[in-house]
């Protein structure tokens, strides 16, 4: 009778015993993340890096010349003027901005229309030809603009256009347009190549299908390239010092020097000036902001 109770009551043959209920969970702790000293210490440092310049400029370009030298030039001011940046406007200030905004729009206008088509040639095409140019071109990153001035001074010189704006456009982005491809060319090579196959496969020809499939898929990475060549423009200073003298053609990096005195230094003045030259640079990189991390990170995948 036993043996009948325990045959009936045990599991059958072949089926699985179901687990056992779980019982409610024990309590434990909770683990909390240590907080990263080292890191925040780092965060702080480098925003007092980052803010005490800014504080600098900002508050001195509002200030008189007389408050900044007896108070200090981090002292909270006490009066605030706008003195300084009418002083500015009312110099050579615009006519140096228009000469800096026409050389950085001429110098983004010629890499972007030529890094792109050398762009698609290098990632398309499959000659030796393309490949060596591309070599050469990549050479252009190892030289630096001070170890050719003195032969690029004898060609301005030579072609008759020496104290010109021609004279910073054209080596301004000759020097910028190797960084630019290979930045470009990254950015293509994640097109997907069924997109090329399939436009060739509907009769599209070389030409349609840059400005039909590359130039909108391009779009991160000829923003990022403008930006860069935008910046390099902006803050050049050796090719307008070397290759002009005139003062019609003078830039804003040349023509800081008109607010330096003989005698002294007119700090807030300058410090107006810069600020008002900086203005375009921010406007250019928060219109640009979102195509900019894209661009650089082209190609990263691969």
């Amino acid at each position: 009778m036993s043996t009948m109770s325990a045959t009936t009551t045990g599991p059958a043959p072949g089926r699985d015993v179901p687990p056992a209920p779980a019982g409610p969970p024990r309590p434990g702790r909770v683990r909390r993340a240590r907080p990263n000293l080292v890191g925040g210490l780092g965060a702080g440092v480098w925003f007092v890096v980052v803010a005490v310049p800014l504080y600098f400029l900002l508050v001195t370009s509002f200030r008189a010349s007389s408050d900044y030298l007896s108070d200090g030039p981090l002292a909270v001011p006490s009066d605030l003027t706008t003195d300084n940046y009418l002083e500015v406007l009312s110099s050579n200030f615009p006519r140096y901005f228009l000469n800096n905004v026409l050389v950085a729009a001429a110098c983004v206008a010629i890499v972007l229309v030529l890094a792109l088509p050398a762009a698609y040639a290098i990632v398309r095409s499959r000659s030796r030809w393309v490949a060596r140019g591309f070599t050469v071109l990549l050479l252009g990153l190892a030289v630096p603009a001070q170890a050719v001035i003195v032969p690029l001074y004898l060609m301005v010189t030579q072609l008759r256009l020496y104290d010109t704006l021609l004279a910073i456009i054209l080596p301004t982005a000759a020097f910028a347009l190797p960084l630019a491809v290979v930045v470009l060319s990254s950015s293509l090579r994640d097109i997907p190549g069924e997109l090329f196959e399939a436009a060739v496969l509907d009769g599209a020809g070389p030409g349609r299908v840059l400005v039909s499939l590359v130039l909108p898929l391009a779009r991160p990475g000829l923003a990022t390239i403008g930006i860069f060549t935008a910046l390099q423009a902006w803050n050049g200073f050796l090719f307008p010092l070397v290759l002009t003298q005139d003062a019609s053609v003078r830039v804003l990096t040349l023509g800081l020097w008109d607010f330096q005195g003989q005698y002294g230094t007119n700090v807030p003045l300058i410090t107006a000036a810069v600020l008002l030259s900086l203005l375009p640079l921010l406007v250019v990189y928060l219109l640009g902001r979102r195509f900019l991390l894209a661009g650089l990170t082209a190609g990263a995948g691969r």
